[in-house]
């Protein structure tokens, strides 16, 4: 036991102070981290890259920490019951929307519990027979949307974007229900949808009466030298969220949608479980009142990161990829091997990854790998490391 305090001690993870009990504090080098602590096997025996997650900016964060409890005393006399989501917080988010040129008052924003609780939320609320995902997309919106009698209908989307004859088709067999899309460096390919293909989508979604679903989670991660934001779909249901931009957390997520639809869906039976934390949205409100900081460093930590590993793992037959400009991972194309086999390889030498299949709305895309930029430069070597023995086990 004595030992194991020393170690902590020493590490900065424990402050003894004579005469008194040890307690638990952040060590200075995590307060500055760029990447949770499972994805640099400090948490544990893996580097854990199953899911694509920045760390939370610790400083900043506690900062907006204590704000939001010095002055939560008006939120605190309150009945705490479930609403739509804080005025201040809603007017914070309508304001962002409003300044990127997308005019939007706060009764048009309802604030739920992540970006999975406001995909269910509209999930349950039009309860579609068909619903129209792309291939590959976002896991746990494939769970959401496997309700019983739901039926996937897909769109194939590579590192070089979407097909408009496969949207085409995909648009008439979801005809009268919805669609689920990630245009904004799309997760996990990282592609990111043109301005030419978002007026088509919106057309097609028109034409077919297809309630669009667009999730921009990832919209705020532009890795480009020079980035110029692609406007909007025309008619769709936006689903924003803090969990990339920020800290995932941080459990606060939102629709923004006509304000007669949101008054529907704040009557809707799970809205109030699906709700985030008064004090949480407190917290995000001190966040988004100044976030340009936060994504400016953290652009320039996953550029940086990103550029790393993509040298690192350079194509040499083994694998094919697409530097992708914004967003969390690398998508890599497996020549040599099925990306389950590599997945167990990589386990084995203490590195988890999510294979192709994962991300299937159809359990294709077996030789299709995520690996997440996340984490710190000297782990992506180790990383990297690991894929190289993964890969060569099977060309022995």
């Amino acid at each position: 036991m004595t030992a194991a305090l020393d170690r902590l001690r020493d590490a900065g993870w424990v402050r003894t102070r004579h005469g008194s009990a040890s307690t638990v504090q952040l060590p200075a080098a995590a307060a500055e981290r760029i990447a949770p602590l499972s994805a640099t096997g400090e948490a544990g025996p893996l580097i854990d890259l199953r899911r694509a997650v920045p760390a939370a900016p610790q400083e900043l964060y506690l900062e907006a920490t204590r704000r939001a409890v010095d002055r939560a005393g008006p939120l605190l006399a309150e009945d705490g019951e479930p609403g739509p989501g804080i005025a201040e917080l809603r007017a914070a988010i309508a304001a962002r929307y409003s300044h990127e040129g997308t005019a939007t008052r706060p009764e048009q924003i309802l604030v739920t519990s992540g970006a999975r609780a406001a995909l269910t939320l509209l999930a349950a609320h039009f309860r579609p027979r068909v619903a129209l995902v792309e291939i590959p997309t976002f896991f746990d919106a494939l769970r959401v949307l496997r309700a019983p009698g739901t039926r996937l209908v897909g769109c194939q989307v590579t590192t070089d974007g979407w097909d408009p004859d496969q949207l085409r088709d995909a648009f008439t067999a979801a005809r009268g229900n919805l669609a689920y899309l990630v245009p904004d460096f799309h997760n996990p390919t990282g592609a990111l949808m043109s301005a030419h293909t978002r007026r088509t989508v919106s057309l097609l979604a028109a034409e077919h009466q297809v309630t669009l679903v667009v999730d921009e989670t990832m919209r705020d991660l532009d890795l480009r030298d020079q980035p110029d934001p692609v406007p909007r779909m025309r008619g769709a249901l936006l689903i924003g969220s803090t969990s990339k931009s920020i800290r995932g957390g941080l459990r606060i997520g939102w629709i923004r949608a006509s304000a007669s639809l949101i008054r529907e869906l704040q009557d809707h039976p799970l809205a109030g479980p699906l709700s985030a934390s008064p004090m949480q949205q407190l917290v995000a409100a001190e966040l988004l009142g100044d976030l340009e900081p936060v994504l400016g460093r953290r652009r320039q930590e996953l550029r940086r990161q990103r550029d790393h590993l993509s040298g690192l793992i350079a194509e040499d037959g083994r694998w094919h990829f697409t530097r992708p400009p914004g967003g969390l991972a690398l998508w890599l194309r497996l020549t040599t091997d099925l990306a389950d086999t590599v997945v167990e390889r990589a386990r084995r030498n203490g590195v988890a990854l999510a294979a192709g299949p994962r991300f299937a709305a159809d359990a294709t895309l077996a030789h299709h790998l995520r690996v997440p930029y996340t984490p710190p430069l000297d782990v992506l070597d180790e990383i990297a490391a690991v894929l190289d023995d993964a890969c060569r086990d099977g060309a022995r």
